[in-house]
């Protein structure tokens, strides 16, 4: 099994950076748990052979991106590789906000849910968006009103270079190498013929070793509370290891960073962490800002920085900058302590 894996996809606030440092504090634990799990950065660079692993997300395109990817990684390629247009980005931007309800919806009814077409669109086109918004309803040139398309106000400016900022709204992101599925992605076998060929022989290669991956773990769409209840953190064994990485609070960052906002929910997956940190068979990692939480003294926090995400694309006054700086992670008490694993 291939570890040190990464989406094919940029994600704001992901957490590669750091998963060395949080799996040397949870370690080989019996069960897995992640409730908040976006791009599976942590997940996806645990250095052990997995045993139980459940995660979660609130959004049903990125959970229906990983229940795709798991079952029919091949056919998820089909529909990702595609030309960069821009009409198509803001055509198929329209078409998926207008699925969004309905998609969620299936997921959280049906484990064993997912579109493969739904899929492949979304991480082209987020590969391709410059920011935040990517599926957002309220977002973009185009939307879809009773199966038609109608032209709509964008809410941003897109980054496009100094000096000017283009017209209103989002273009493809055109800079460097490309980002997720437009990247350039490392070789994992098969021959190919040609730069063409190789890219995509590439792009199903890693697709087939993510899929590989997360063979046997439980994606599950919703609340992320759900699959925090006792009946599931002991279900599979202990110890357990739960890794909270939810949206920070509104009052300490720039609005539109994730895709679903739920005002005290940092709060309250806070609570939920103080409660459960004292038990033996628990071993949790609770991320935010500097000042976002105050947790008891027998939690442990560490500072952390990231390369800043997408502030490094805005301009200078943005928050994020600042906020690159202020990363902490709060480790339970019964977390292991560097240097010894189990």
């Amino acid at each position: 099994m291939i570890h040190n894996l990464k989406a094919p996809f940029p994600w704001f606030g992901g957490k590669s950076r750091v998963a060395s440092l949080v799996w040397m504090r949870l370690g080989n634990v019996a069960h897995y748990i992640e409730p908040f799990f976006g791009s599976g950065a942590v997940l996806l660079n645990r250095p052990h052979t997995p045993s139980f692993e459940t995660v979660n997300d609130a959004d049903g395109y990125v959970v229906n991106f990983w229940r795709a990817l798991q079952q029919e990684p091949s056919v998820v390629v089909e529909w990702a590789d595609y030309p960069t247009f821009e009409s198509d980005l803001h055509a198929r931007h329209a078409w998926l906000c207008a699925r969004k309800t309905e998609l969620t919806a299936q997921l959280e009814g049906d484990p064993d849910f997912y579109d493969v077409k739904v899929a492949g669109w979304w991480v082209w086109g987020i590969s391709l968006w410059i920011g935040s918004c990517w599926c957002d309803p309220g977002s973009g040139p185009w939307q879809q009103v009773d199966g038609k398309l109608i032209k709509g106000i964008s809410r941003r400016l897109p980054h496009l270079g100094s000096p000017g900022q283009g017209v209103n709204r989002p273009r493809p992101h055109l800079g460097g190498t490309g980002r997720g599925v437009k990247r350039q992605l490392p070789y994992l076998g098969g021959t190919g013929q040609g730069v063409k060929r190789q890219s995509l022989v590439n792009l199903i290669g890693y697709f087939d070793a993510l899929a590989e991956r997360l063979r046997d773990t439980v994606v599950c769409c919703g609340d992320w509370s759900r699959i925090c209840s006792p009946a599931v953190l002991f279900g599979r064994g202990d110890p357990c290891a739960v890794f909270l990485d939810p949206p920070y609070d509104l009052s300490q960052r720039n609005k539109d960073c994730y895709s679903t906002d739920v005002a005290g929910l940092s709060a309250s997956v806070r609570e939920w962490a103080i409660k459960w940190g004292e038990d033996p068979r628990c071993r949790i990692a609770l991320c935010g800002y500097d000042n976002e939480h105050t947790m008891p003294n027998n939690w442990e926090c560490v500072k952390w920085k990231t390369h800043g995400g997408y502030a490094n694309t805005g301009d200078s006054k943005t928050r994020g900058k600042d906020n690159r700086h202020r990363e902490r992670i709060w480790f339970s008490p019964h977390c292991l302590k560097p240097g010894l694993f189990s």
